[in-house]
């Protein structure tokens, strides 16, 4: 049975709306959305008429109207205005929605995967997250939730096996999962609104967020090791036109514009033009290590005494580990428009 909205007494949707207008606004300057102001609202009036509430909840109508997904998700994604309240408010909103659309179901899939990344211990191993874990992590928004999942939802497990048996970010992104799981969640129709279906589809989306941030970041370090090698193989430059840079790129530049990706990439997962370029880079820098051969260092000779004191000079400054990584993921950062397809540029569509 799907979730059915809850009604709500004009004073608790007053609270819901007060709560959210500081959110909403925000986003609406974030994006620059026109809509007349809401006096009311914006007034803080504690106990409104009827009429007041009546045009908030048409204010809030418009809003959800115009705000997009992607856009729903690159503020959430970057904004420091949500909480654990505000999230889970947000998210009655949208479930409490009387008519929905496909966008509401695609927001309704972000913000659960958000609520449930955001009450989740950072540490949380992927062995942990099981379907009762996230029911009862979900419970303050979708109430007690029956386990037993219907066989058209079965196929989600074997997804997330496939997942987590790719070896690269290039053989997740062509091998299909995410689309599958995209799919299979667009034919479920009203379905979805089941609660099980939306405690799976978290389950699915926040995994696949850990298998995607997991491949980006070893492809990201696989990349540097390798411009740092066919440097001291006395490369300086590599024709990277297949990942949309120059013929001539020099390796220095190349190693900056990873480091600045780490960063970039650290918000959301999607399918964009610079997640593109990240795998064909990544196969442009294994070719020229398959091409190519360590250059020899000539050294100058030097008397015993100065290879002694080098020798003392290097064991004291030497870093304790040559195994120190590029960079380091501390916590699985969260993933969007559709929560379970790669990093989306805005204006994307959904994935999966």
């Amino acid at each position: 049975m799907t979730l059915k909205p809850k009604t709500q007494d004009l004073a608790a949707e007053w609270r819901e709306a007060r709560l959210l207008h500081p959110l909403y606004s925000a986003l609406g300057r974030e994006f620059v959305i026109e809509l007349p102001s809401c006096p009311d609202l914006e007034s803080g009036m504690q106990d409104p008429p009827q009429e007041s509430v009546e045009q908030a909840r048409q204010w809030f109508l418009d809003m959800d109207q115009k705000i997009q997904v992607h856009q729903l998700r690159q503020f959430l994604q970057t904004t420091s205005l949500t909480s654990e309240e505000g999230l889970q408010t947000l998210l009655q909103h949208h479930l409490n929605r009387i008519t929905r659309v496909d966008s509401d179901r695609d927001k309704i899939d972000f913000l659960l995967v958000q609520f449930f990344s955001h009450c989740a211990p950072s540490r949380l191993e992927d062995t942990d997250v099981d379907l009762g874990y996230v029911a009862q992590t979900l419970e303050p928004v979708l109430g007690d939730v029956d386990l037993t999942q219907p066989s058209w939802l079965e196929p989600i497990e074997d997804f997330i096996q496939s997942a987590n048996g790719c070896r690269s970010l290039n053989e997740l992104l062509t091998s299909g999962i995410l689309e599958k799981g995209r799919k299979l969640k667009i034919s479920a129709g009203e379905d979805y609104f089941e609660p099980i279906a939306m405690v799976t589809f978290t389950r699915f989306s926040f995994l696949m967020r850990r298998v995607f941030f997991r491949l980006m970041h070893q492809d990201l370090n696989t990349i540097l090791d390798g411009l740092r090698e066919l440097e001291a193989r006395g490369v300086d430059t590599l024709d990277c036109r297949s990942a949309q840079f120059s013929a001539d790129e020099p390796v220095s530049r190349l190693r900056m514009i990873c480091q600045s990706w780490k960063v970039m990439f650290h918000a959301e997962y999607s399918s964009g033009s610079p997640l593109r370029m990240l795998v064909d880079l990544r196969n442009v820098v294994d070719a020229a290590l398959s091409r190519t051969t360590r250059k020899p260092v000539k050294l100058p000779s030097e008397p015993a005494s100065g290879r002694a004191k080098a020798a003392v000079a290097t064991a004291q400054f030497a870093p304790s580990s040559s195994e120190v990584p590029e960079f380091d993921v501390t916590a699985a950062p969260e993933w969007e428009q559709d929560s379970s397809a790669p990093p989306h540029e805005s204006g994307d569509d959904d994935k999966g």
